[in-house]
């Protein structure tokens, strides 16, 4: 029987007593996949979390805990198309590094809509939405906006911007900036004020200060921010003063998170830490959540930056992250008064996932690439199924294609359709889409060669958008009609391709096809890989429909069968 958004969890591989001890434990990272820029709040027993989506729709996850180890999607900040039209926009685009603050009954969000509208806030009652449109604050040249709310009442706005009189002294050099903020009006006020220029020690060049957030403690305002670019250098700083202007001093064992300094060559690394946020639990723990990367290769990675937590400990005024431990870790003691529970939809370890699109409504996991201006989807018309038009849209331009993406949440796993669907033309193509960006991307696909149906997989070009045939398998006349199957499993850094006729029963296409064409390190960008369904006839107007019975995902990272290791998904 079918149920809906179905999340099965894996049958355990351990002893009892390895169990036991597992059960105190929770997995890294808490979001995988790519959930970039991760900032956090606390609401007496609830914890709220945002991250970046860039050029997808709906921008900006919300996710609820009790605990800061069972999750749950609750909602968008930008999910009403009024709010953000993502049209012509590059996949690394849209809306980067989002921040929730919470104050006198009113969520915050600020975030910055680059190439568009410049720096926002967002407001609403309830986390879950609806949210107010966008209120731009064009008095902010910069990104990574972030409300904090000082205990005698006032309200600033800090972000990264430009070096003092746009005069930089290196590549890399910014500032953090302030502005005291009016949440009535939601307007700045006063005069801007530099916090900090350049980073930690400015005669040592520091590259890209940014993610700035305040908080207090102990008669202190703490200032953490991201240092060193969002790649392998990424890192966490943080300064302190007695006043909320500065003049902020640099910790002296700064930076307080990175990774850079580690052998490369170590085992499960993970690397580009940084740009965190801290929030402390009602008993009185401090946490961190930042991003990372996983490479299952020298600096290769498909997942893309994920959501990470760990510990945060303090030691004469000034905060260690990880225990004053060197690498982050797969695994930590859960928080105070936390359990593991079965959740209807995991994030983290290993798990299978699959829906059989019964709910009438797609569940708030999937996402498109950029607005959909026009209902080019239904779960109605056919129930059961999810019905996909062919548009001339492609994934290879910046509009908004008929493309419905799942994220790529492990470096080992499948992704598997049920498609039923008769194409009447060479260039209508529906299937199973892996993608990095415009322009790298695998596609395995049904459609026509001449009479003939046909699978092909399709490579994409790295500059043109066009696309290169890797495979391609007849179908036989008595299959043609038959529902087919189709998976794409990742094994780090390979592909594999294959197809069937009926349940479990694959025949292989293609093995051994290059994963690392969609790596960050290949394709650049911020985002990582996504597994799609996905529809076109390539610039001609159709008529034709896709039928998707189901898509499951099942993820199988070594990093949690170890013995002695937890697998989140028991």
């Amino acid at each position: 029987m079918r149920t809906g958004f179905l999340f099965i969890l894996l049958f355990s591989l351990f002893s009892c007593n390895s169990t036991i001890k597992e059960a105190e434990e929770f997995a890294n990272p808490i979001l995988a996949g790519f959930y970039p820029d991760p900032s956090i709040c606390r609401v007496g027993d609830d914890f709220y979390l945002v991250n970046s989506t860039f050029s997808y729709f709906p921008g900006i996850p919300v996710f609820h805990s009790r605990d800061l180890v069972n999750w749950k999607l609750i909602g968008h900040v930008m999910d009403r198309a009024e709010q953000l039209d993502l049209e012509g926009q590059g996949v690394s685009r849209g809306i980067f590094a989002p921040a929730i603050r919470y104050n006198k009954g009113v969520f915050y969000v600020t975030c910055t809509l680059v190439d568009i509208g410049g720096n926002f806030v967002a407001t609403a009652e309830n986390p879950k939405g609806p949210w107010s449109n966008p209120v731009w604050i064009p008095e902010i040249d910069g990104i990574d906006p972030s409300m904090f709310f000082d205990e005698n009442g006032k309200a600033y706005i800090l972000y990264n911007s430009i070096p003092p009189d746009n005069k930089p002294l290196y590549d890399g050099h910014r500032t953090l900036r302030m502005y005291e903020f009016d949440v009535q009006n939601k307007k700045v006020l006063g005069e801007e004020k530099i916090i900090v220029n350049g980073g930690v020690d400015i005669t040592k060049k520091p590259v890209w200060i940014e993610g700035p957030h305040i908080f207090q403690k102990d008669g202190y305002y703490y200032l953490i921010a991201a240092e060193g670019g969002t790649a392998e250098q990424h890192s966490e700083v943080v300064f302190r003063s007695r006043e909320v202007d500065g003049p902020y001093e640099p910790y002296s064992n700064n930076p307080i998170l990175t990774q850079r300094h580690l052998d490369p060559k170590r085992e499960n690394p993970v690397t580009s830490t940084g740009h965190a946020d801290f929030v402390q639990t009602e008993s009185g723990e401090w946490w961190a959540v930042f991003l990372g990367c996983r490479p299952y290769e020298n600096d290769y990675f498909n997942t893309g930056r994920e959501t990470f937590m760990v510990p945060v400990t303090w030691k004469d005024g000034w905060p260690i992250i990880n225990f004053g431990k060197d690498e982050v870790q797969y695994h930590y003691p859960l928080p105070a008064g936390a359990s593991l529970k079965t959740s209807a939809l995991k994030f983290s370890g290993n798990m299978k996932i699959r829906d059989d699109f019964q709910d009438g409504e797609l569940n708030k996991n999937w996402m498109f690439l950029r607005t959909p201006k026009t209902q080019w989807y239904d779960l109605k018309k056919k129930p059961g199924f999810l019905s996909m038009q062919l548009r001339p849209e492609s994934c290879s331009g910046t509009g908004n294609p008929s493309f419905i993406g799942h994220r790529q949440q492990n470096l080992k796993g499948e992704a598997s359709i049920a498609m039923n669907f008769l194409p009447a033309d060479e260039n209508e193509k529906a299937g199973l889409l892996i993608f990095q960006n415009e322009n790298h991307f695998y596609f395995l696909c049904q459609s026509l060669r001449g009479s003939e149906s046909i699978i092909q997989l399709f490579k994409s070009s790295s500059s043109t958008g066009s696309m290169e045939l890797l495979a391609a398998e007849i179908i036989n006349k008595d299959q043609s009609d038959k529902e087919l199957f189709l998976k794409i499993e990742a094994k780090g850094s390979i592909y594999s391709f294959s197809f069937g006729f009926e349940p479990e029963q694959w025949s292989l296409l293609k093995d051994s096809v290059d994963a690392k064409y969609l790596s960050t390190k290949a394709a650049g960008g911020f985002v990582g890989c996504i597994y799609a369904l996905y529809a076109t006839s390539l610039g001609k107007p159709c008529d034709t429909e896709a039928y998707f019975d189901w898509f499951q995902y099942t993820g199988n990272d070594d990093i949690y069968k170890r013995t002695g290791a937890k697998d989140d998904n028991k």
